[in-house]
Formats: C-alpha cells, structure tokens, sequence
C-alpha cells in the first residue's frame, strides 16, 4: 500500500519535458529581477512591515499597512529584496505546475491547447509587462486560487476537496482581499454542476463545505490579533479600511451620495452577475472549461477594477482565466473557440478603458545584459532605476554604521520605506510610508510621536513636501550633521548638552 502510494504521488508530480524546460526558461527570466535594487515602493513596505514582525512588533498595532498579513510574514521571512525574489521564482513555479495540471485536466485529449495555456500563463506572470519579477499579492494569490478550482473540477472530487478548497481561497484571501471574489466563479460552477445533476441538495452542501473551509483562517487570524491585542487593528486596516480604496482614483466625487459616488463599481457588479446569467441560461450549449474560464474572468475583472487605480499588477488576477480562454481561442475546434473572442474581446476592453500602465520589458533586460557583462557598473545600473537609489543606498548606509539595530529613525520623504528596509531600522511611528501619515495620521501626531520616542536621526529628503512643525521640531532638538545629496540628516542632540544650549 504505502509502495501504491509513493508511485501515485511521484506520478503527481512528475511533469512532461515541454513542462520542465518551460519552467527553465521561466527562471532564467527571473534572474535579473534578483539584482535589483532596493526600489519597488509597495517591495519595501513590505519588507520594513517584515522586519518590524522579525524584531517583535504587532502588525497593524505596532507598524501598519492595508493588506492581510500572509505577504507581510512572507517578507518576514525573506528578509531583503533578493530572497523575496527567489521565494517568488519558485513560487510561481509551483503556481505554473498547478495552472498546467489544471488545464490538462479540464483538456485531457488537446495537448496543444494545455501547452498553449500554460505557456502563456508563464510568461505573462513572469514578464515585466505587468510587474511579473516584483514579489506583489496578485502573484502569490493565484496559486491557491488555481489549486482550488482543480480540486473542484475533478469528477472523483471527495467531500472534503470542496472544504479545502474553500481553505486555499482563504490562503489566497489573506495575501489580498480581492482573492475572494474569484470564489464567486467556483460557487457558480458548483450551480452549473449540481443543477446539471437535478440535486440541490449536493450544491448546498459542497457550497457549505467551501464557506467552511474559507472562513475557517480567517477566523483564525481574527483571534490570533484578538490575542495580540489588535483585533481592532486588523479589522480596520486589513479590512475595512480598503472599502475607501474602492473608486479613489476619483476624489473629486467624494462628496457625492453612495449611489453616485459608487455608480461604476455598482454597474460592473451588474456586468458581472448578467454575465453569470448569460452563462447559466446557455449552460447546456456550453462545456465546463468555457463555463469555468468565462465565470472566473468576470469575477477576477471585477475585482481587478474594484479601486479603478491603474496598476499594472492587478491585471495579474485575471491572466489564469484569460490564458484559458486564449488556450481554447487557438486550438479548441469548436464553436466555442469563436465564443471564446467575446470573453477575451472584455478583458482587452478593461484595461484600455481604465488606462491600465504597463511596463517596457526589453529595456529591463538589457539593463541588466549590460550591467552582467560589465558594459555599465553597479552604480550606472542603479541609477537607470526610478528613483534616487544610489543615494537611498548611502543613506542606509550611514545609518546601520551611526546607529544602533534597536535604534529608531524617521525619514521625511517618498522614499521613507526604502531606506527603513535598506538601513534595517524602524520609524518611531507606526506608519512606514509617507502617504500612509498624509492619510491616517496628523502632522501635529507626527511631532507628538517623535518628541516621546526620540529617534537618533531625523533624515528630511529633498523630494519631501514641506513640513513647518517638522523643522521647527528639529531646529530645537536636533543637530544637521550630514546631507547626502541634498537630504539632510539631523542627530539628536544629547539631552545633556540640550539643557545647557538651552
């Protein structure tokens, strides 16, 4: 019995040859994004939230950020840019493996078609077209996501395959609240399924299953902060506090009634469930995978527009249904392969609408071609970066060698998480990004933190937007002892010889 088993569980996870050198070729395409720098804003949130986890602090309570805390403790982890890369690189390996299998196990008999998919899917999550190389939630979401919907869809599915795959959704959920939306699509499949079967019975119970197995995590992450003491917190920044993301990128309509105010998103949820609609009224003309990819597109589009901000990353949710749907518009010989352009024809629709941003990727690899071949040096290749990272880079340096690990320091400017990542060093505030303080905290709560916690160096950027209370602080209490490039760091000044200058 246990020889059956090993022999079943090295079948599972043995994959063809195209499948191996696809996953090479994946990986050397992730190698330059290990050389990068310190740099990528969202990057270094995570990676000070991460250090503040590894020196014992409470999230949300202690050091915060919007996002649930899977990604935070993964950064935690990592530790730094390079080794946040490398966990990424393999997860999305595994995450590739687990798209393959899903596609051959919707596709057994069209080879061309699985391999079409999966290739896709590769490239378009590994690519910086759409931030594929940063170590963003959209790319550690997806896996459990595709790991559920192919537990759903196996015909020998076990009861308990429906509750842990409600658990991966909540897996999935934790690194990103818009994950859960993509549940939407499996519980519509479970309908189609249990309907086709004239057993309503069977769907109420697999649906509860998925709830149960769903709820179950986050439950738990619930009472490990209650335990912590920030439930309140966590709710509120994990949360909550993502329903003022929903159409911020319009501000000027913040003063609008609900209804005005929410009007789009309102109208995308009715695209959606009309959709779903659709779907259901031609379900007896229409296969499991057009149902399956078609569903879970609508629901990964209405998620990925939930804030109508344009970044590149969120796309990413939406390239496992989209690389279904393209695997079938190439080589499903059917008339589904003609349906398939209406489904794909609204996912090009959605970021053109919403002016999407994109990133070049020939330029990124030939930056780093001419920096691995030595054709540009370590500081040219930093600075074609955005941002002033060379100087991000020195000032993190002065730091680790002027202060001590348990120290604390503020930094007044965009590039604040940076060099809190870089230096290894915390703020004396919760807040490790300077939006973060524009919008959750007051300037006069600011002065207030840092007169009690005394950090032992104050750095103002030179991009940093003015801040009176902040120089007016620093002229009394500190000393300008250094500027690198234009930022100009300030020392405490020893209470001692404070109170006789005073």
């Amino acid at each position: 019995m246990a020889r059956k088993k090993l022999n079943q569980f090295l079948n599972a996870i043995h994959t063809p040859n195209w499948v191996a050198l696809l996953l090479l070729g994946l990986f050397l395409l992730r190698i330059p994004s290990f050389f990068e720098p310190f740099n990528y804003g969202d990057e270094m949130i995570y990676l000070t939230l991460g250090q503040g986890i590894n020196k014992g602090l409470v999230l949300y309570k202690d050091i915060h950020d919007n996002k649930p805390p899977l990604l935070y403790l993964t950064a935690a982890v990592a530790g730094n840019v390079f080794w946040f890369r490398v966990i990424l690189a393999f997860w999305m390996m595994a995450t590739t493996i687990i798209f393959w299998k899903l596609t051959d196990r919707l596709f057994p008999k069209n080879t061309k078609l699985v391999k079409a998919a999966t290739i896709f899917f590769g490239i378009f999550t590994t690519i910086p077209l759409l931030e594929g190389q940063t170590a963003n939630a959209e790319l550690f979401l997806i896996g459990p996501v595709i790991a559920a919907f192919y537990l759903v869809v196996n015909k020998k599915a076990k009861l308990w395959h429906y509750a842990f795959s409600g658990l991966l959704f909540s897996i999935a959920t934790l690194f990103k609240v818009p994950a859960a939306f993509d549940g939407l699509a499996l519980i519509f499949v479970l309908f189609i399924l249990s309907k086709n079967k004239l057993n309503k019975k069977d769907f109420f119970q697999k649906s509860l299953l998925v709830l149960f197995g769903f709820i179950t995590p986050i439950f738990v992450s619930f009472v490990w902060y209650w335990l912590r003491g920030a439930l309140n917190e966590y709710l509120v920044a994990a949360y909550l506090q993502n329903v003022g993301y929903l159409s911020s990128w319009r501000p000027g309509d913040a003063t609008e009634p609900f209804i005005v105010r929410n009007a789009p998103l309102l109208a995308r949820g009715v695209v959606m469930f009309a959709g779903y609609a659709i779907l259901y009224l031609y379900r007896k003309k229409l296969s499991l995978p057009f149902l399956l990819g078609s569903a879970w597109l609508l629901s990964s589009l209405f998620a990925i527009t939930l804030s109508e901000r344009p970044y590149p990353h969120y796309l990413v949710q939406a390239i496992p249904a989209i690389s279904l749907l393209f695997g079938m518009l190439l080589f499903k010989k059917d008339i589904e392969q003609t349906f398939t352009i209406i489904p794909l024809f609204l996912a090009l629709l959605v970021p053109v609408y919403y002016n999407f941003w994109h990133y070049p990727t020939l330029p990124y690899y030939t930056r780093f071609i001419n920096f691995a071949t030595g054709a540009i040096n370590k500081e040219e290749y930093f600075n074609r970066f955005e941002g002033n990272v060379n100087r991000n880079y020195e000032i993190a340096k002065f730091l680790r060698e002027s202060s001590a690990p348990h120290d604390r320091v503020f930094v007044w400017g965009d590039a604040a998480s940076t060099i809190y990542a870089l230096s290894r060093r915390l703020p004396p505030i919760k807040y490790v990004a300077t939006y973060h303080i524009n919008d959750f905290a007051s300037k006069e709560e600011i002065i207030t933190a840092i007169d009690s916690q005394k950090p032992a160096y104050v750095i103002v950027l030179s991009e940093a937007e003015h801040f009176n209370e902040l120089n007016s602080y620093l002229n009394l209490n500190y000393m300008q002892i250094k500027t690198i490039d234009d930022a100009v760091i300030w020392r405490l000044i020893n209470p001692r010889v404070l109170s006789i200058i005073r």
